[in-house]
């Protein structure tokens, strides 16, 4: 049985595309667009819209390639502060060079680089030293007193009037950044105000992917943007101002129906008057448009809701401290109505731990098929469940050895006479070398290998804490993982 899909990606590309191109006309040939989340790797959209690919609204940015420049914030404190991106363990000013690269492979213009609220960051000055040795061209924004509501000052001379102007070539301009908190809004509206005093006519509109403002309120889909963003505070809701210029329900989040009130008197000072009614009008996303199956996307939805419990739940065992976060996410399962054992494997994994004594872990294969595995005298749990989930999916009967026994003796003899590792006990990526060597002299191991790229979307339940190099090679392979909130011995250090 092949997973259901919920989303149209073609008829997403056709309708997103065709909007943004009517908005710029409507600004009157040149758009800024501030583009929320991610632009490629959108993980989160793919698990909740199935059928929606990481890398789909690239693809749509590349219908509009030839007409589209992009531009990067970031702030100058998250440089100061090294702050990383937890998913790759990288910092955001790397990540912005990383970023780079894949839109310029891509074909993209990538025109330049912002450093938002800059006030002489020692650690700011050597990344902009960093870019302008590398033919990046750079501009500065400095902060503005009792921003955002001191609108006097802010749309004057000594408010935008004081950052950088950015020279822009083409009539859509992307504005993103490595992520949440970088300026992109206030980047968008300083080049109006700049605009505007030079005589150009141009526009800003906003792309989030999520909430959709066209499904319910209370759509699971909407209700794991929330899972999602729980430390952000981000809450999603009615849109008042839409409502009451058109009678229409739309959802919008917090902070964007917060200050719409504040943005709208910007665009009316900068502008004359604002084209938006509500935070609703200043979006342009189509993906609710795009959904052909709901019950795919709800259900899809609702496992993503539970997932995110689970990871609220490991971090905050980790780090010892969350458990408002806990409660909020226990709270938003309850509005989906999900529990904790949505998902088969969850009950499997501690079904396996009680059985076998020992850590355990659990997958749902494509085809519904539930899988096990248990902690060995030479495997991990989570070596063990990705050796029998590869197996199965292969259709390699469970009895089978695929992994020689010269494969193995000489990576447990490293890591323990040499690595000087209290167990032989082998680690998923130490698992799969193994099995890629016994591939060589054995066909059924290396049709197991080949069945690596079909687990990509499959929900792993472990019945402890497993190790974050683990969770990084499950993570690598597309597999989702959810770890019961403890560990398997109690001890102070958790390597």
């Amino acid at each position: 049985m092949a997973r259901r899909i919920g989303f149209d990606n073609d008829k997403y590309i056709e309708l997103q595309s065709e909007r943004i191109r009517e908005r710029i006309e409507k600004s009157g040939g040149k758009l800024y667009l501030e583009f929320g989340g991610k632009l490629f790797d959108d993980y989160h959209a793919s698990r909740v819209l199935p059928g929606f690919e990481p890398d789909t609204k690239l693809r749509m940015l590349q219908s509009l390639a030839d007409d589209a420049e992009i531009i990067f914030c970031i702030c100058a404190s998250d440089i100061e502060h090294s702050k990383m991106r937890g998913d790759l363990g990288i910092t955001y000013d790397e990540d912005l060079l990383r970023l780079m690269d894949v839109f310029r492979d891509l074909g993209f213009y990538v025109s330049s680089v912002v450093i938002t609220q800059y006030r002489n960051q020692p650690a700011a000055d050597s990344f902009r030293q960093r870019l302008d040795a590398l033919g990046i061209r750079s501009y500065l924004h400095y902060p503005i007193e009792n921003y955002p509501y001191d609108i006097d000052r802010i749309v004057s001379d000594e408010g935008y009037g004081k950052n950088d102007y950015i020279e822009t070539e083409r009539p859509l301009v992307v504005v993103t950044a490595p992520g949440p908190g970088s300026g992109k809004m206030a980047t968008c509206l300083s080049q109006l105000y700049h605009e505007y005093k030079r005589g150009v006519s141009a526009g800003y509109s906003k792309f989030e992917t999520f909430p959709i403002w066209n499904l319910p309120l209370d759509h699971p889909v909407n209700i794991a943007y929330e899972a999602a963003t729980l430390d952000l505070a981000d809450v999603n809701a009615i849109d008042p101002f839409h409502l009451e210029a058109y009678g229409e329900t739309t959802v919008n989040y917090n902070r964007d129906i917060e200050i719409f009130p504040v943005l709208k008197a910007m665009m009316e000072r900068i502008v004359g008057e604002s084209p938006y009614k509500s935070p609703t009008d200043m979006g342009v996303n189509m993906a609710g448009l795009a959904i052909c199956d709901d019950d795919a996307c709800r259900e899809a939805a609702n496992l993503e809701i539970v997932r995110r419990y689970f990871q609220i739940a490991t971090e905050a065992r980790r780090l010892g401290q969350g458990n408002e976060l806990i409660a909020k996410a226990e709270m938003l399962m309850k509005k989906a109505g999900v529990d904790v054992n949505l998902s088969p494997a969850h009950e499997a994994a501690l079904a396996k731990e009680e059985q076998s004594g020992g850590p355990a872990g659990a997958m749902v294969l494509p085809d519904g098929r539930v899988v096990t595995g248990k902690t060995s005298t030479l495997l991990g749990a989570a070596s063990s469940l990705l050796l029998n989930a590869l197996k199965a999916q292969a259709g390699i009967d469970d009895s089978m050895y695929i992994i020689s026994d010269q494969a193995l003796e000489p990576i447990c003899r490293l890591r323990t006479e040499q690595l000087h590792h209290k167990n032989p006990r082998l680690h998923p990526r130490e698992m799969l070398i193994a099995l890629s060597t016994s591939s060589l002299t054995s066909p059924l191991a290396a049709t197991a290998i080949e069945a690596a790229s079909d687990l990509r979307g499959c929900d792993a339940y472990f019945s402890i804490i497993i190790p974050t190099d683990d969770e990084l090679l499950y993570r690598s392979l597309g597999i989702n993982v959810c770890c019961e909130p403890k560990y398997e011995q109690h001890r102070y250090y958790q390597g």
